[in-house]
């Protein structure tokens, strides 16, 4: 039941602080998003401090504030400086931080606090966040560090930082209300390090239905403004990250270039999309680049591919999640994975038979596995994304899903002054 405050008061209100939210295209964001928006239909006030600037890209500027869908977006200044180093990203998220407790402070009416990872040591600010307002706290996990940083290299486990880092989830992880992960193995690692945390749960990202909307027409329309009509298209769509590796099949790719009818197609960005880059300037001629796509139009473009490359690094189960196969699915369309098959994306096409699972450092068996996937073109290709689609229609669909972190928030009932109350414990 939706209810509106009494005449001057303030309702209750969900303070959430995420680095990235829309427009901006990261992932995180657009999930966020989805539960800010939720909220609001609910009857609560929400407030998002987020970033300036672009995330990935940051010369993009966004207005300082906004109201989207009835969310009420804050953006800090200096909160995003782009990708050059650790150092850099550390010293923005840092900023972003310390200005969203300082303004958090002054919001009236806080009943819930959530933080994600973005930046990965969000949680502490949530920490103080929760604790200023005797608020519950949510911390929900997109990825997991430090073990993202140990697993790339940048940092050794002994580090003073990769300590402070655990001591800071260890926190988190005692103080939060609840805290969710994207999958069990994700679940697993943050026990490690947490044993004795009984406020886990495992709620897995979901695919954008309004977004992934299209017409088949407008998947055509797409493929004749790139020059793919009539090609069988291997797309990659999304953040080319360092830790969703495209060596094996960029590799694939070369040694397809002869097949004049397969084309790979990379949209986004990310260093990762460097490699990709660099090839097409060495003389690669099945390799297109194109930049991220406007969320309201990626059904179009996922919906061109024959088929989806989905990448994951044997270093990172547990300790990110590739949430781009829930689209790829729900478009209906087959899933090339590179990764471990013991992982969730692995283990959840090798029990669905939609795609297959490719190790990394098998240019063979990917090689094989494309033109496998070509050969079903048609009917068989049309039956393994069907399958698809049914499985994250009824597994990982947006209402579904995000219905159990907005339960989340502690409110059940209605009061006198005719909007939601808390439970226990709330401002």
């Amino acid at each position: 039941m939706k209810n509106s405050p009494a005449a001057g008061s303030i309702p209750p209100t969900v303070l959430i602080v995420s680095q990235v939210y829309p427009p901006d295209p990261a992932a995180t964001g657009q999930h966020i998003a989805d539960v800010a928006e939720e909220w609001v239909r609910r009857g609560f006030r929400v407030v998002v401090y987020t970033s300036a600037r672009g995330y990935d890209d940051c010369s993009r500027r966004y207005p300082r504030r906004d109201r989207l869908h009835g969310v009420d977006v804050r953006r800090l200044s200096l909160s995003s400086f782009g990708k050059s180093s650790i150092l850099v990203r550390l010293l923005a998220g840092g900023l972003f931080l310390l200005q969203s407790v300082v303004a958090g402070l002054f919001l009236r009416g806080v009943c819930t606090v959530l933080v994600s990872t973005s930046p990965p040591f969000a949680g502490m600010a949530g920490v103080l966040l929760s604790s200023l307002h005797r608020a519950p706290l949510i911390w929900w996990v997109m990825d997991l560090n430090p073990d993202q940083l140990i697993a790339t290299g940048t940092l050794g486990e002994g580090s003073l930082l990769v300590r402070t880092f655990r001591w800071l989830n260890h926190v988190t992880v005692a103080r939060a209300r609840e805290v969710i992960v994207l999958d069990h193995f994700m679940q697993s690692r943050l026990l490690r390090n947490v044993s004795d945390a009984t406020n886990i749960r495992v709620i897995p990202p979901w695919y954008h239905g309004d977004a992934l909307a299209t017409k088949a027409d407008l998947a055509e329309d797409f493929r004749a403004a790139e020059r793919l009509t009539g090609q069988f298209v291997v797309m990659y769509s999304g953040n080319h990250a360092l830790q969703h590796p495209l060596d094996t099949l960029l590799d694939a790719a070369k040694m397809l270039e002869s097949k004049r009818d397969i084309v790979f197609v990379f949209i986004g960005g990310g260093l990762g999309k460097r490699a990709v880059e660099e090839r097409i300037r060495s003389g690669a001629s099945n390799l297109r680049s194109l930049p991220f796509r406007p969320l309201e139009s990626i059904g179009a473009s996922l919906s061109a591919a024959d088929i989806h490359v989905v990448s994951m690094g044997d270093q990172v189960v547990g300790i990110v999640h590739p949430c781009k196969i829930y689209g790829v699915m729900a478009v209906g369309r087959p899933v090339l994975f590179f990764g471990p098959a013991v992982s969730a994306a692995g283990e959840l096409i090798a029990a669905c038979d939609f795609g297959r699972v490719v190790p990394h450092g098998d240019v063979a068996a990917a090689v094989e596995a494309i033109l496998y996937l070509r050969s079903l073109r048609g009917t068989g290709l049309e039956a393994m994304g069907q399958r698809a689609a049914a499985i994250a229609r009824s597994r990982f669909s947006q209402e579904v899903a995000r219905a159990q972190v907005c339960d989340l928030v502690p409110y059940s009932h209605v009061g006198s002054a005719g909007y939601l109350q808390p439970e226990s414990g709330g401002a």
